[in-house]
């Protein structure tokens, strides 16, 4: 068991204020337990431009200006440093895995390996999870939904009338497309204005069920979590025996120190925590702290995702918030193969300034008339790990990422399928751009957890295996990634992880 000495700065330091940490820090509000968030970025501010598309899309306003290298190639990844981490530009979109997601499952490329823990040691915390972040959904619309416990407590976002007609042309198809679940604060007495500016724009009026307002807020309201932001963790040190964490060595305003603790729990997204990891190596741990097993920075993946526009060019698309709905009918497979296809839901709505990325070449005009006439969807396929896909560090400490792509068969078959799906509701032109490397938003799996401690860096409760006192719990610890968003099981784990430090450490 591990002793919290009284001459630490404090009992548990927790590094980032994402869905992970403020989990975390919001389980051990109100326990005995001294603790500290650090959060490298600033609180975002509340400001015009935070619904200004030009802003926040063509002038990347919010994005961070780090360079990054995708095998050498340098890029700028799209990354936010904030307090609430990439929920404040999250789509609000909140899924639980399926039981099958933590059993290994073969694919058309190889297969997806198992967790060591299972569906049922997660439902507690899923249900718990939706709670606090406000997901309005429905139970069993979903044909791969697994068992709950308890129902949503809010009912779904109701479909804007033009996609209420989608959703009946998707069922003339035989299909059953459900309500996707969404963490947005509709309603009476709610904030929402179901305005078009939620999928990867911030709100500012405070109306997305983000880590900020529904995790680091509630838990500052207790005297014993403080917040501190705009610090930057360079380095983890240890002690002597290289077995314990003693102090995170942080930047803040340019000023260099150390901040000490019984407790670290490493939250700063599967990325940034392996190259945390690795740059806080030792002639102990050579590799990197957490890597006797040579997997940090290992296994990365980020899903194989497509953006699909289905035109209709003489029907104009005046819906507002679009993200009410998806189709799982392929998850698992569809006649014609036995192996996972995906998910397709839809996107945020697209306007003429998000389309001057991919489309650089076309007339201004063409664009604003392909966003004013299009649906816009997203189709996902399981990204499938591999130890060469991995995050590491260049001489000069930039991070580098080599994404090793799997499993783009299964996804190309799965966007074909899309692309007729959507066709068949009656829209004839669909136009399809996928995401590269650049695109970092549903990053997982470089900080595997496992029951073996040769083969991953995690015990189930997500402690480092070489470690006593260290936990790294995001996105990282992801075994696979499944083929929906990651949000809902980082916070259902982080609530279990920071639910267990109470209990055994500070009731």
């Amino acid at each position: 068991m591990i002793v919290v000495k009284d001459s630490k700065d404090f009992d548990v330091v927790v590094i980032g204020s994402g869905v992970g940490g403020g989990a975390v820090a919001l389980q051990l509000a109100g326990s005995g337990a001294k603790v500290l968030v650090l959060e490298r970025g600033p609180v975002l501010p509340r400001e015009a431009q935070n619904w200004d598309v030009e802003a926040v899309f063509c002038e990347q306003r919010y994005q961070t200006s780090e360079t990054w290298y995708a095998d050498g190639r340098p890029f700028r990844p799209g990354m936010f440093y904030f307090v609430g981490g990439h929920t404040k530009f999250y789509g609000s979109a909140m899924f639980r895995f399926r039981e099958r997601d933590f059993e290994a499952l073969a694919h058309e490329e190889g297969v997806s390996p198992a967790w060591p823990i299972r569906y049922g040691e997660l439902e507690r915390w899923y249900g718990e999870a939706e709670r606090l972040f406000g997901v309005r959904g429905e139970g069993g619309t979903d044909p791969t939904d697994p068992p709950r416990s308890t129902p949503y407590a809010h009912a779904p976002v109701p479909h804007e009338p033009l996609l209420a007609q989608i959703e009946q042309r998707l069922r003339a198809q035989g299909l059953k497309p459900f309500p996707m679940p969404s963490a947005i604060d509709l309603g009476p007495g709610g904030r929402c204005q179901r305005c078009a500016n939620c999928d990867a724009i911030p709100c500012k009026i405070d109306a997305k069920g983000d880590a900020e307002i529904r995790l680091i807020r509630p838990a500052l309201l207790h005297g014993n979590v403080e917040l501190l932001a705009g610090v930057q963790v360079e380095r983890l040190i240890t002690d002597d025996s290289g077995r314990c964490i003693v102090a995170a060595e942080v930047l803040e305003g340019g000023v260099r120190r150390r901040i000490t603790a019984g407790l670290f729990v490493l939250s700063a997204g599967a990325i940034n925590s392996a190259a945390l990891l690795l740059r806080s190596a030792t002639a102990r741990h050579p590799r990197g702290l957490a890597n006797s097993s040579d997997v940090v920075g290992r296994h990365y993946m980020t899903h194989n995702t497509t953006a699909l526009m289905a035109v209709h060019p003489f029907k104009r698309n005046p819906t507002r918030f679009p993200k009410t709905l998806a189709v799982h009918d392929f998850y698992f497979g569809d006649g014609a193969a036995d192996t996972p296809l995906g998910s397709l839901q839809l996107l945020g709505k697209i306007r003429e300034p998000m389309l001057r990325g991919p489309l650089p070449s076309v007339p201004r005009f063409v664009r604003s008339a392909l966003a004013d006439h299009s649906v816009d969807w997203y189709a996902q396929s399981e990204d499938l790990p591999h130890p060469d896909s991995r995050v590491s560090l260049r001489p000069d400490g930039a991070i580098n990422l080599h994404w090793q792509r799997s499993n783009l068969r299964a996804h190309e078959r799965w966007v074909a399928k899309c692309r007729q799906i959507l066709r068949d509701t009656g829209y004839p032109i669909v136009l399809a751009q996928g995401f590269g490397t650049e695109v970092v938003s549903h990053q997982c799996g470089t900080v595997r957890f496992g029951n073996d401690p040769a083969s991953s860096a995690l015990d189930p409760l997500c402690k480092a295996w070489d470690h006593d006192n260290l936990y790294v719990v995001d996105a990282g610890f992801f075994p696979s990634s499944a083929a929906v968003n990651p949000a809902l099981t980082v916070a259902a784990q982080a609530l279990r992880v920071g639910h267990h430090l109470r209990t055994e450490f500070f009731s």
